[in-house]
C-alpha cells in the first residue's frame, strides 16, 4: 500500500475551502472553513484515500501546505471539491448529523456506543491539552452528511477532520488544518494511512479497530512538542 496516495484538503479561515490533492490512491473528504484533508462526499471511479487515486482538488492557497486525503473524495468533494478523475455531485445532507454536538459522529455503524464514548473522551483531553481539534466521521460513501459537517464543526486552521470510510480501499482519510500542517510532518498522515487504514489491516482488524488506533496514533503525535523530530513514528 503506497503511503504516497493520499489526499489532503485545506480549510481557509473564511468561508471559502481549498483542497488540494498530491498523489492518493482513493478520494477526498469534504472540505471546512481553513484547511484539510478530506474524503467525505462524491467518489471518483477509481480513487483511494491520503491514499488516493482519484483525488479532486480545488484551489490550492498557501504554501505546500495544502494535503491530501487518503482516499479522501468524500471530505473534498462533499466541500464542494473537484475529483480528479471524475467528480460525482457533492454530498449535503445535514438530516444524517446528530442533533446535539459531537466530536464523533458514525453514520455506518462501524463503532459501538461504548467506543464512541472513548474516542469522544480521547478527542476532549487532546483539545483541552494542546488546542488542537480532532474531529471523527465513519461513513460509507454515499451515506455521508457530505458538506454539512463544515458548518456542524466549525472548522478552522487548528482542526483535523478525519474521515473512516472503506469504500475506495484505504480506511482512513484526513483533513489538515493549516495551523496542523505547520506544527506536524505530512509524512505522518502517509504513514499512519498505511499503517493502520490499509485493507489487509481492516479487513482483518475491522474498521473500529483502525479508527481507534488512528485516534490514539494521532493525540500522541499532537502531544508531542513541536520539532525536527516530532511524530517521526506511527505507534
Amino acid at each position: 500500500m503506497r503511503t504516497e496516495m493520499m489526499a489532503f484538503l485545506h480549510i481557509p479561515s473564511s468561508s471559502s475551502l481549498i483542497l488540494t490533492s498530491r498523489t492518493s490512491s482513493r478520494p477526498v473528504l469534504p472540505s471546512l472553513p481553513n484547511r484539510v484533508t478530506s474524503h467525505l462526499s462524491s467518489p471518483t471511479s477509481a480513487l483511494p484515500k491520503l491514499t488516493t487515486s482519484g483525488s479532486w482538488v480545488t484551489k490550492v492557497q498557501s504554501k505546500s501546505s495544502h494535503f491530501l486525503l487518503s482516499g479522501a473524495l468524500s471530505l473534498g468533494l462533499f466541500l464542494g471539491g473537484i475529483g480528479l478523475a471524475e467528480a460525482k455531485v457533492g454530498v449535503n445532507k445535514p438530516e444524517l448529523l446528530p442533533k446535539e454536538f459531537n466530536t464523533v459522529i458514525d453514520v455506518a455503524g462501524f463503532l459501538s456506543d461504548g467506543q464512541e464514548k472513548r474516542l469522544a473522551t480521547e478527542i476532549a483531553s487532546l483539545e483541552q491539552d494542546t488546542g488542537y481539534k480532532l474531529r471523527v466521521l465513519a461513513q460509507n460513501y454515499p451515506d455521508t452528511p457530505g458538506l454539512a459537517i463544515k458548518d456542524y464543526w466549525q472548522v478552522d486552521d487548528r482542526t483535523i477532520v478525519f474521515v473512516a470510510d472503506p469504500t475506495f480501499g484505504n480506511v482512513l482519510n484526513f483533513n489538515v488544518g493549516a495551523t496542523v500542517d505547520l506544527d506536524i510532518p505530512r509524512s505522518f498522515w502517509s504513514r499512519l494511512a498505511g499503517k493502520y487504514g490499509n485493507i489487509f489491516y481492516w479487513k482483518e482488524k475491522g474498521e473500529d479497530a483502525s479508527i481507534e488506533a488512528a485516534v490514539m496514533a494521532i493525540s500522541s503525535c499532537l502531544r508531542e512538542p513541536v520539532g525536527p523530530s516530532n511524530c517521526s513514528e506511527v505507534k
